[in-house]
């Protein structure tokens, strides 16, 4: 196919995803995250969730089961995650039934190329993130037409407009937000209301938790992203950026 034939019909095929992701937005508006999360595995097609087994994840992990067990669940393990992120991650899938739950990693040969001593991260942290979680989850997920993530408005300002069904570009892919209008508040009260565990790293003083080298404590009064990547110009890890790039939120097509 000719390369201005190749470029109409990839115009065409975007038109028709956005259109499909506002008539979602328009129609789950005033919905709840539940349904918003239910409405995405009947109508966006082939959709995974994917989850860090951090200090929310269990909310929208516990929507999934809720909806439907079989939901495939993408957990990338950086094999850098602290231990009782792994342990944590074991418990939860166990205990809300998940059966369809992935381990994503980078390929070894991958590791032994661009990190062979687990040095990367000291001298460039944003190559670590790319090896270790944005490369492993894309080819993860280059089966789905879209995939579940846990961002909230309130978590960073390059989130502070985003809507439940978004568009990533680069990829042809939906990208469903079910909780970007909740309050902290409102994850505590669905954890207590539904008795959901809590990761046990949430009681030693981290309210987000990432990759052990890269997060720390957070002092009281302190953004509660404060401890990850603390001290430097970061605030996403990668997996929400496409090629390198960081995606961005909410912009009109």
């Amino acid at each position: 196919m000719p390369l201005d034939e190749i470029q109409t019909e990839l115009g065409r095929d975007r038109s028709e995803l956005t259109e499909k992701v506002n008539a979602l937005n328009a129609r789950f508006r005033h919905h709840s995250a539940h349904d918003v999360m239910h409405g995405a595995l009947q109508e966006a097609g082939e959709i995974a969730l994917v989850s860090s087994f951090g200090a929310e994840s269990v909310v929208l992990l516990h929507m999934a089961a809720v909806s439907d067990r079989d939901t495939p669940v993408l957990f990338v393990d950086t094999q850098l995650l602290f231990a009782e992120t792994l342990v944590y991650q074991a418990e939860v899938a166990e205990r809300l039934g998940l059966r369809n739950v992935s381990v994503i990693r980078a390929n070894q040969e991958d590791i032994e190329r661009e990190d062979p001593y687990g040095a990367l991260r000291l001298g460039d942290t944003d190559a670590c993130c790319t090896l270790r979680k944005t490369i492993p989850l894309q080819r993860a997920l280059a089966g789905y037409d879209g995939w579940i993530t846990g961002r909230k408005r309130f978590q960073s300002g390059t989130r502070a407009a985003m809507d439940f069904f978004e568009v990533e570009d680069g990829t042809g892919r939906i990208k469903v937000n079910p909780l970007a209008h909740w309050a902290p508040e409102d994850v505590r009260a669905y954890m207590e209301e539904n008795r959901l565990p809590r990761h046990p790293l949430v009681a030693k003083g981290y309210p987000s938790i990432g990759c052990a080298p890269c997060t720390s404590p957070v002092k009281e009064g302190e953004d509660p992203r404060a401890g990850r990547w603390r001290d430097q110009n970061k605030e996403e890890c990668g997996i929400h950026f496409v090629d390198g790039k960081m995606v961005r939120i909410g912009a009109k097509t």
